[in-house]
């Protein structure tokens, strides 16, 4: 198996992405409910990043790397992938969905909430977040191991996004052991599978997929990134603030990476 270029970075920058969800565990327990409202204007910033970036440079980036190889046809491949992104994004909402509940989230101590129901709540939040940061390690990793900056700029995408997630798992699991050492593990665990996912995906791609396809693999990343903002970032965003501060965010982002990519290009 061929190691892929820039595989040191590559496993760090998604290693910081997924244990983001520790920093989401520890908030969990030091800010306030009314201060939470922050993180819809970092979610909205990730969206806008996410976003920007898939349409921006990872698509056209992907069409570039496949018309290499197939002049003809590339555009069609690059549509295909991205497709099916979506479609892999969709299946695993579909078949596993999040359940992040806010009000569960914010409200742990409501009269309807009994300890049974927490941790299974809670439990099931923490396997399906695994579930759904094993194709985001994936996007962090191959995004990295093609172009640094870019890797960066969706690990910290992902990482902002990941804190929330960190916040929905630590939370159940306090109220129900009262040790917030087990929550903030849970919370940490739970974010573990986007460097496994990043293995996973690089001893597959190293062992069955040609090198060929690596653009497209890139469009089914940014198919994937695409369902995760509009999905679970932008809704999450109107949910911990308003749409005011959600789009604040998401235009904050695409300027700051907009120009980034700017600055370190030129």
């Amino acid at each position: 198996m061929i190691i892929p270029n820039n595989f040191a970075p590559a496993m760090l920058i998604t290693l910081f992405a997924g244990l983001s969800t520790a920093i989401g565990g520890g908030i969990a327990f030091i800010v306030k409910k009314d201060n939470l409202k922050a993180l819809s204007v970092g979610l909205g910033f990730s969206a806008g990043v996410m976003v920007f970036v898939s349409f921006m440079d990872m698509l056209p980036e992907a069409g570039k790397l496949l018309a290499q190889h197939f002049p003809n046809t590339h555009e069609w491949i690059t549509l295909a992938g991205f497709v099916a992104g979506l479609v892999v994004a969709i299946l695993i909402d579909y078949f596993l969905p999040d359940h992040i509940d806010t009000e569960d989230v914010l409200h742990p101590d409501g009269p309807a909430h009994r300890n049974y129901r927490i941790k299974r709540a809670g439990i099931f939040t923490a396997i399906a977040i695994c579930v759904h940061n094993f194709p985001e390690g994936m996007a962090t990793f191959f995004t990295t191991t093609q172009n640094i900056t870019l890797g960066l700029s969706v690990g910290l995408a992902i990482a902002i996004h990941n804190i929330p997630e960190g916040i929905a798992v630590a939370l159940p699991m306090y109220h129900v052991t009262g040790k917030k050492r087990y929550a903030m593990l849970y919370a940490a665990l739970s974010g573990i599978t986007e460097p496994i996912g990043a293995l996973v995906g690089m001893f597959i791609f190293g062992l069955f997929l040609p090198q060929v396809l690596i653009g497209a693999l890139m469009a089914a990343v940014a198919g994937i990134m695409i369902y995760i903002s509009f999905d679970t970032l932008l809704p999450l965003a109107k949910e911990y603030g308003d749409w005011h501060q959600s789009i604040v965010g998401i235009i904050s982002g695409i300027l700051v990476i907009w120009i980034s990519l700017i600055l370190i290009g030129g």
